[in-house]
């Protein structure tokens, strides 16, 4: 589980110096540049004991497209795992740079890299230990060398056949000429539709808990606002009915500020985590989509190999003098084929242990968000119990007098 104390505290605690750890904390957002050119960079500091790791400690500074450069190496390596989530863009261009915008992103990062840290074999990653220990200059040269292997540095007539076979592919498929072969294990059929409905409960509290936020801070205002409403009533009205009024005005403050607050906490500590496991849902979803695939392809080649097989029976026949090229083609085929189901079967296995590590992690941390929700309300309410509370006293007092001006008067 990911210490919700990291954002808070600037970081994990750092576990005993005799048991391997890598603690990371990301901070310090600095807005760079002007105009469409800004961005945001970010401290990022690393404490460990692990030996394949140059130190203790090592602070670099790093921006959004390196957290999302890390994050597309690890899927691209390491089919089968659950890489964790990246926080989103923000879609409008006036909020990229507020600063609420700007801490719950800090938070994602933070969040992000220290679980990756925490996964037993991407903590372990060179793109990793890149990310966090090359300097700057080091850093970008890195990422051009690697960037040298990519789709964009393809040939053009290579992106061209890649857009025909990808093309023939959907026309065949919208055709009904090709349709995929879909994996019929009932237990994967199972963990799917767990997928499925754990992701639709998880958007709903989220959506809901946005809703809570905004009508938190909506009460907030409104309170900030009945409470300058009645201390000018208080002003107007004078005696110790103005003073009453004064003192509900002033309670009236001090719970929109409380108010104010706890949005903010229930922001950070109950919309955010939940969004989080939303977007972890899409990575489980990827792998998914990974196995498909890989399922697929090792069908295919499958039974292509059984279909060189037969050629080769039937070459045998009425073309000897071919056999040797047709043994190739079938021993080829064959290595191939055995290949794709090598991974498929290592994707299986590979996600069985997700979902098992993914199953503890998300009882851990939901837990401790749903504790930490009733912990904060349950505070909130005392607090406003206790402000009302206090103005008793004043209010009885103001009775009174108004009763005895009344007794008084002929």
């Amino acid at each position: 589980m990911i210490s919700r104390q990291s954002s808070r505290a600037g970081g994990p605690q750092s576990p005993p110096a005799d048991q391997p750890f890598l603690s990371i904390s990301v901070t310090d957002p600095v807005k760079l540049g002007n105009g469409v050119q800004s961005y945001i960079s970010y401290r990022v500091s690393t404490k460990t004991n692990m030996q394949e790791y140059r130190g203790s400690e090592k602070i670099v500074i790093r921006r959004y497209s390196d957290f999302v450069w890390l994050h597309d190496r690890l899927v691209e390596k390491h089919k089968g795992l659950f890489i964790p989530p990246l926080p989103e863009k923000s879609a409008v261009e006036k909020f990229r740079f507020s600063a609420e915008f700007i801490e719950v992103r800090r938070r994602a990062l933070d969040v992000f890299l220290n679980r990756i840290a925490s996964h037993p074999q991407l903590r372990s990653s060179e793109d990793l230990k890149n990310f966090l220990q090359a300097d700057e200059e080091v850093w970008a040269m890195e990422k051009a060398r690697l960037l040298e292997g990519s789709i964009f540095k393809k040939k053009p007539t290579d992106l061209m056949q890649m857009f025909k076979e990808v093309q023939t592919k959907v026309t065949d498929v919208v055709l009904g000429k090709d349709k995929p072969l879909e994996e019929s294990d009932p237990q994967y059929e199972k963990m799917k539709h767990y997928v499925d409905d754990l992701e639709d409960h998880l958007s709903e509290a989220q959506k809901q808990s946005f809703r809570l936020v905004k009508r938190q801070r909506e009460l907030g205002q409104g309170l900030a606002d009945f409470g300058k409403a009645v201390k000018a009533l208080g002003d107007c009205e004078g005696g110790s009915l103005g003073k009453a009024f004064s003192e509900l005005g002033g309670q009236s403050d001090l719970l929109s500020v409380k108010l104010q607050l706890q949005a903010q906490d229930l922001l950070m500590n109950f919309e955010e985590p939940i969004k989080e496991y939303v977007r972890i849902i899409q990575s489980i979803k990827a792998v998914m989509v990974d196995r498909a695939q890989a399922y697929r392809l090792q069908k295919d080649l499958s039974e292509a190999c059984k279909l060189k097989e037969l050629n080769l029976e039937k070459m045998r026949l009425v073309r000897p003098d071919k056999v040797g090229e047709s043994e190739v083609d079938v021993r080829e085929m064959k290595v191939q084929s055995e290949e794709a189901r090598a991974r498929f079967q290592q994707i299986v296995r590979l996600m069985d242990q997700e979902m098992e590590r993914f199953q503890e992690e998300k009882t851990k941390d939901l837990g401790a968000i749903l504790q930490d929700f009733a912990r904060t309300q349950a505070q909130l309410a005392a607090d406003t119990a206790d402000a009302w509370r206090s103005l008793l006293p004043e209010l009885d007092k103001c009775t009174q007098e108004d009763m005895q001006t009344l007794n008084s008067s002929p």
